[in-house]
């Protein structure tokens, strides 16, 4: 009982009770204290880089995020050659261990093996970026945050002409709902991300407006043109340049940035639509002060708005007639 433990063997072999314990020798020991070594200075290394990368001005909110990925990255890189080294002081082992392990990650976490596949894209592909507003997994919104397995998105409400698309929303418009959803990053491989910022961070948005076939159509043309000029004019002037290498880039056919009118004509009305440029955020207040506009000039030139709403001016008379003998008809 004297001798109850001890190592014992050229490699020092833990022994309980006389019986040899697998694995555990002298050796283990001091790889696993390197390893507690190893993870503390990566843990201590993670928090020094990330209290670097708040000293980065909002201003250069993209710069920062790629410094992010990359300590995330370099992290993982050093944590896996450290661990390598520690553990595997042999080819031949190293070899079997990964075979075993990529066999048994392939089948068990194959979820999780597609999302680092689909980091690597968004990363590499550069599909987005945190402060891009995009549509991923059913999901439009804003990117805050992007890690190995998911993202993360400041989810935003849907204009009227969408509104039941899944999921359903309580905003109509495109302005937060005030939910965070975080998404797989495997849905690139799955669906299309749609990115309203990446490479030209603007989208054409359109105002239709209904009037009267007898309306001043001409005057009621010039209004929608005259208002949309004003309130964008600034962004038609910063958008051209990026028009330009959008389609030096991608070879697509140009598109004018200056307002247009559009008419079309239906059963109950002539309906004249607005189509303008306008920035990625903010285009329900665009449009609000664009919508203000216009009714304030189309009343200052008497003309209104077509609608098939129908009002009751007048009743006509009513004559009753009684059977005979039952007395003299009423009005």
């Amino acid at each position: 009982m004297d001798n109850w433990i001890e190592f014992s063997g050229p490699d020092h072999t833990l022994q309980l009770f006389g019986v040899q314990l697998v694995g555990f020798s002298a050796q283990t020991g001091k790889k696993l204290l390197f390893t507690v070594v190893l993870l503390a200075l990566a843990w201590l290394l993670a928090r020094i880089l990330r209290a670097l990368t708040t000293l980065i001005d909002r201003r250069y909110e993209r710069a920062a995020f790629w410094w992010r990925q990359a300590i995330r990255v370099l992290l993982v890189i050093l944590l896996v050659i450290g661990l390598l080294s520690i553990w595997f002081d042999q080819p031949g082992r190293l070899a079997t261990a990964m075979g075993l392990f990529s066999a048994g990650l392939a089948f068990a976490l194959q979820r999780v093996v597609t999302a680092l596949a689909g980091y690597v894209v968004i990363l590499r592909g550069d599909t987005f970026n945190v402060g891009d507003r995009i549509t991923m997994g059913g999901v439009r919104g804003d990117v805050v945050a992007l890690s190995f397995i998911q993202t993360t998105i400041m989810e935003m409400g849907q204009p009227p002409a969408v509104q039941e698309a899944d999921p359903a929303m309580w905003v109509r418009s495109r302005q937060y709902t005030g939910r965070l959803v975080r998404i797989s990053n495997d849905k690139i491989f799955d669906e299309p991300v749609y990115n309203y910022t990446r490479e030209f961070p603007y989208i054409w948005e359109e105002l239709t407006l209904p009037i009267s076939y007898k309306a001043d159509r001409a005057r009621a043309e010039r209004i929608l043109l005259d208002a949309a000029s004003r309130h964008t004019l600034k962004v038609q002037e910063v958008s051209e340049e990026d028009l330009r290498e959008l389609e030096r880039r991608f070879r697509i056919r140009r598109s004018e940035v200056a307002p247009r009118v559009y008419w079309r004509m239906t059963d109950n009305w002539l309906e004249l639509t607005v189509r303008f440029i306008a920035p990625d955020h903010g285009t329900r207040e665009l449009k609000d002060a664009m919508s203000r506009d216009v009714l304030t000039q189309l009343d200052a030139a008497g003309i209104g708005i077509a609608s098939a709403t129908f009002e009751i001016v007048g009743v006509p008379t009513l004559q009753i007639a009684r059977a005979a003998g039952s007395g003299s008809s009423s009005k």
